[in-house]
């Protein structure tokens, strides 16, 4: 009898517990396709990869065009959402948005703290300085003033530059990109530390005297940040992209913004 009363209070037990494993199942795919809508976070200020179009008003970009269309897959609005990049793992975690889709470097901290995609783009951090001004090597910055974006890949590849860093006269962190190049252009710094691919478009757009120094400082990869337990949708996203690489939509994409198919979806 009594062995039948143990078994009856570890079936009710299990019953009562499988509410909550049903409550913790991942379904943040799910959740997505019935709010109707998928929150992309990103700096507004970063081109080509998603920026403010100082023409319209409106938010544009390469990640933008990319997120649209699997929106559209998705049978979901897209909606941008500035944010502080600084804090974007914060704002990630309250909710407050569903992905960080904004050239964002794919780091063993962030794979820690976030699920994130398959990587989608490469990058290099580069070091751009003034012409003219006897710069032609890391080795020439030193004392020198150099600035960067606060919160970005760009201070851990200096970070593990350890010998280059500690050259360096003074550091300055920049809530965008822009901001610091224009301050480069002004004389306000030495050199400025940024993606190779925002650089690439911002001197193709502006007359800048500038030059990039051949030496860069760390290669790295792009990814899609999602919240640790949100799998499912990460896992979708990947296997849209996939899909609008195989399709030719990513090649048609990546061409409207840099010429040709850089991306590197579906390499092993």
């Amino acid at each position: 009898m009594k062995r039948w009363t143990a078994l009856l209070l570890m079936v009710a037990l299990l019953g009562a517990l499988m509410p909550a494993v049903a409550e913790t199942a991942d379904d943040s795919l799910q959740k997505i396709l019935d709010k109707g809508k998928l929150i992309l976070g990103l700096d507004a200020s970063f081109p080509p990869m998603g920026f403010t179009d100082p023409d319209t008003g409106e938010i544009s970009g390469f990640d933008i065009d990319l997120a649209k269309e699997v929106a559209a897959r998705l049978g979901v609005e897209l909606v941008t959402q500035p944010i502080d990049w600084a804090a974007k793992e914060m704002e990630l975690n309250a909710g407050n948005i569903d992905c960080i889709w904004n050239g964002m470097t794919i780091t063993p901290e962030r794979l820690e703290s976030m699920s994130i995609s398959k990587p989608y783009l490469e990058n290099l951090q580069v070091v751009v300085v003034r012409k003219d001004e006897g710069i032609a090597a890391l080795s020439d910055l030193a004392g020198k003033k150099l600035g960067l974006q606060a919160g970005s890949s760009a201070n851990d590849a200096l970070d593990a530059a350890a010998e280059f860093k500690a050259s360096l006269g003074e550091i300055v962190p920049f809530d965008e990109n822009l901001t610091a190049l224009m301050d480069l252009n002004g004389g306000g710094l030495d050199a400025v530390l940024v993606d190779s691919i925002v650089i690439d478009y911002h001197m193709t757009i502006n007359d800048y005297p500038f030059v990039v120094l051949d030496e860069s400082l760390a290669p790295e990869e792009y990814g899609i940040g999602f919240r640790k337990v949100d799998v499912a949708l990460c896992e979708k996203v990947d296997e849209l992209l996939l899909a609008m690489k195989e399709d030719g939509t990513v090649e048609k994409i990546s061409t409207e913004w840099f010429g040709s198919d850089v991306t590197v979806i579906g390499r092993e």
